[in-house]
């Protein structure tokens, strides 16, 4: 695992998303399975044909341990891009986790195996196998242009992509921000009540001075 890799694990994607302007987050609507999912690693993308998944076990053997599978599904919610069986595969080979712009099945036996899957929710029918998927190109995802690649960190609160090139100016900038956020509740919290009042006459004063 890099240094950029371990810095974005330790870091939430509210303050990933503040640091890159919030321009790269992926629709609300693809949420994780289980609150205490997190993810934090390089995406290997896979673009499957509305109802397919086929190209899932292909970008499972591509992929490298610690590696995201990002999947755009076109949004599909009828049939599901992987069920228990092809989340124990990917587990088993070192896969961190899912994304995915469509659904999921076997919800049950995949919270069992603690896998970080995000979705639109679940289906109970399965993807067809006809061929036709592509695996390692750049995807929409979410509303988001994802390269393969680029880290994808994800939460309780949602998916912000990185492009790689940026990793490490983005790390920089959130960490920064979560210091700032630091020392705004200490500021604001030192003496209860009165330091809360004192904090928000500040913002609304210099909020008003900007509006003059």
């Amino acid at each position: 695992m890099t240094k950029v890799e371990i810095s974005f694990k330790h870091l939430p994607t509210t303050a990933v998303s503040d640091a890159t302007g919030g321009h790269t987050n992926l629709r609300s609507d693809i949420k994780p399975l289980a609150d205490h999912f997190k993810l934090a690693g390089r995406a290997v993308t896979v673009r499957l044909p509305d109802g397919e998944n086929g190209a899932v076990l292909e970008a499972i053997r591509a992929a490298n341990e610690g590696d995201i599978l990002v999947i755009d599904a076109k949004g599909n919610t009828n049939r599901a891009v992987a069920g228990d069986f092809v989340i124990s595969l990917a587990k088993g080979i070192g896969v961190q986790g899912f994304v995915v712009d469509g659904v999921i099945r076997d919800i049950a036996a995949i919270r069992e195996l603690d896998f970080p899957v995000f979705s639109l929710g679940t289906t109970v029918a399965a993807g067809n196998k006809n061929g036709g998927g592509k695996v390692n190109i750049p995807i929409s995802i979410g509303g988001v242009t994802v390269h393969p690649g680029d880290y994808i960190i994800g939460d309780v609160d949602g998916v912000v992509v990185v492009p790689q090139e940026d990793a490490e100016r983005i790390v920089m900038a959130a960490e920064a921000k979560l210091e700032k956020d630091e020392v705004r509740a200490q500021e604001a919290h030192v003496n209860g009540k009165e330091s809360i009042l004192a904090y928000l006459d500040k913002v609304l004063t210099s909020s008003e001075t900007e509006r003059s």
